[in-house]
């Protein structure tokens, strides 16, 4: 990676030799890794058992969940948040997992609208809770930096399912607890 960006920079005019730029190469290489970091992990070792029984009825709200995360088309970032809820089935997870889950996926080359669907299913296949919807606020830099300059543009996407997606009550009860 470190010849790409020698070579990236050289063919913008920069020279890769001179002081500021000397360290470059080797600081990209590792905040790439770092920004890709998602594709190295895996749910089961992200969840490490943290399921605990729980028969309450009501629903759980992690919300706010910050996400950084590079689009695939222009490998720009995106950022803003996350908000999942589910009503739980048997089962309730480590709060602190579904934040993790969520880094998991945004550390990849993404689109907003794919990783809002991959965070729910892997929710969904961890948890199989009565119902689960996810929210994705975020701003792209895509759009704000460069074509249309939109700098207030905000992007939202959402998956619902169970009773998230049959029960209008319990969709809007979710919506209004996220401040949406």
């Amino acid at each position: 990676m470190k010849d790409l960006i020698q070579a990236f920079l050289s063919s913008i005019g920069e020279n890769p030799s001179r002081e500021g730029l000397r360290k470059t190469p080797e600081r990209w290489e590792e905040a790439m890794n770092f920004l890709t970091s998602g594709y190295d992990q895996h749910l089961e070792t992200i969840v490490n058992n943290a399921l605990f029984p729980s028969d309450t009825k009501g629903m759980v709200i992690v919300k706010d969940i910050e996400c950084y995360s590079l689009c695939e088309h222009h490998v720009l970032p995106f950022v803003g948040k996350v908000h999942v809820g589910y009503v739980p089935d048997k089962h309730v997870i480590g709060l602190s997992k579904i934040a993790r889950i969520v880094d998991m996926f945004a550390r990849r080359l993404q689109v907003q609208e794919r990783m809002t669907q991959q965070v729910c299913d892997a929710l969904e296949s961890v948890l199989k809770p009565k119902g689960i919807g996810v929210v994705v606020e975020a701003s792209h830099f895509c759009m704000m930096m460069r074509g249309v300059e939109k700098q207030h543009s905000v992007a939202v996407t959402s998956t619902v399912s169970g009773l998230f997606k049959e029960d209008p009550k319990t969709r809007d009860e979710f919506l209004r607890l996220i401040g949406r």
